[in-house]
């Protein structure tokens, strides 16, 4: 796992695509127990190397009822993105996930993690290359039927600021499907401690 890790981290496999330069930013170790796979880091993500540094991971760890600590524990929580380095600015936000990271890297990770008992897939990008065909017709339609993926995957929205509307609009979210995750990170993070 670390010399895998050495060579996601020094990868530069689409630094012409990169406007900030290639820095990829992942975490994990044979021991993680629940992955966690992501969109892309933001650019105060690039800056710190810090996985999930910035408002949207402060809204994960509140949504995943866990602490700081717990969070940025490899032996719980691996952190792996679609993209590992940030994608540049959109019209709308940051450009979609570099489509050249998951092929080549996230088969060798899950490979060295032979105790994952979770994976958490956040948004369209994650959801579209794990799901597939069994993704509903958008986002919000998975997440709603959320339990269809279960035991191997849970299916969340991006915890973005950005999505304060989407969260208004879907108050059964909040209701029904965080009381349910938080159970499922609590079961798999103290099952066989």
């Amino acid at each position: 796992m670390d010399q895998l890790l050495t060579q996601i981290r020094n990868c530069s496999h689409c630094t012409e695509h990169l406007p900030l330069g290639p820095r990829p930013i992942v975490a994990a170790h044979p021991e993680s127990k629940i992955a966690i796979i992501g969109q892309a880091p933001g650019t105060k993500v690039h800056q710190t190397g810090v996985p999930w540094d910035d408002p949207s991971g402060k809204q994960l760890r509140k949504w995943l009822g866990v602490t700081d600590k717990q969070f940025y524990d490899e032996r719980l929580f691996a952190l792996i993105p679609m993209g590992f380095c940030y994608p540049g600015k959109g019209k709308s936000g940051d450009l979609p996930p570099r489509p050249e990271c998951a092929p080549l890297w996230h088969d060798p990770l899950f490979q060295d993690m032979p105790n994952l008992k979770l994976t958490i897939l956040i948004g369209q990008y994650a959801q579209r290359y794990y799901l597939g065909d069994a993704m509903k017709k958008n986002l919000t339609e998975t997440v709603r039927n959320h339990k269809s993926y279960l035991p191997n995957y849970v299916v969340l929205p991006h915890p973005s600021p950005r999505n304060r509307f989407w969260l208004s609009k879907n108050p059964w979210f909040e209701e029904e499907v965080l009381p349910e995750l938080q159970e499922k990170v609590l079961g798999r993070l103290t099952s066989h401690i």
